[in-house]
């Protein structure tokens, strides 16, 4: 699954085509948004995130587009927005379904004419960039519901890629369990050999709800929890931490 993603990144990449990345929360979309940029002709230019579920609405304008100087209080001096500081390189919406209607009409505004105008300001400022936008909710059926501006819907997903749960292509876990244990083997200054092969059995039959993020972060906790070499199923469900692996069982209790 994960070779056809990164058959559509490898294509893609190069052109300036808008991208819309869609999987469940935790499954890597950001990382996919960087390769992407970092395969394209403008990946020495910046890379800009807008984390829409994070910005409040009433300032998330203002971060998008910018203001003029003493467009509001406080506001000694010109503001640029995100648009502007992506000017000749990417940005990255990220969870855009999160955008308010009358947000997504000024955002696909910018996308369809390429400029922006700040607040407080009559003039528009011409920009170049990619877009790059994702989303762990059904933006279609946002759509179909209302929620969500189907032109901006099409504009967004002129190539559109999704990410597979992890639950669905369990094995990938033993090589991300291998990458994890090597990354924080070292920065917890550990030598790590592996997981044994029980704890692999249940790394590998657990659902993993909230994907690589939980794996990788269980595997951190297992790294510096453990007293041997090698990463026992113990080091993953014990230590009075649930680790959010309730649904192991095993054969026999």
């Amino acid at each position: 699954a994960i070779r056809n993603v990164l058959d559509i990144i490898a294509r893609a990449g190069p052109t300036d085509s808008a991208v819309l990345i869609t999987g469940e929360s935790g499954t890597g979309k950001e990382l996919v948004a960087r390769e992407i940029h970092s395969r394209s002709l403008r990946h020495s230019q910046p890379f800009v995130t807008v984390d829409c579920a994070a910005l409040v609405e009433p300032l998330l304008e203002d971060e998008l587009f910018g203001h003029a100087k003493g467009a509001v209080a406080g506001a000694r001096e010109t503001k640029h927005g995100r648009f502007e500081l992506a000017n000749g390189g990417t940005i990255f919406f990220n969870e855009i379904a999160h955008l308010s209607l009358p947000v997504q009409s000024k955002v696909f505004r910018a996308i369809q004419e390429r400029e922006v105008t700040r607040l407080g300001s009559a003039r528009p400022i011409k920009i170049g960039f990619r877009m790059i936008a994702s989303s762990s909710a059904n933006i279609a059926q946002a759509v179909n519901h209302g929620a969500f501006r189907e032109d901006l819907f099409y504009r967004l997903s002129v190539v559109p890629i999704h990410l597979p749960p992890l639950r669905d292509r369990k094995e990938d876990i033993p090589p991300l369990v291998d990458y994890f244990l090597q990354k924080y083997g070292r920065s917890a200054a550990k030598t790590i050999s592996g997981v044994s092969n029980r704890a692999m059995l249940g790394l590998t039959e657990y659902d993993w709800p909230g994907n690589i993020r939980e794996l990788e972060n269980s595997i951190e906790r297992a790294v510096a929890l453990c007293r041997g070499s090698e990463i026992e199923m113990e080091d993953i469900v014990s230590h009075g931490i649930t680790l959010g692996i309730p649904a192991l069982t095993w054969a026999g209790g």
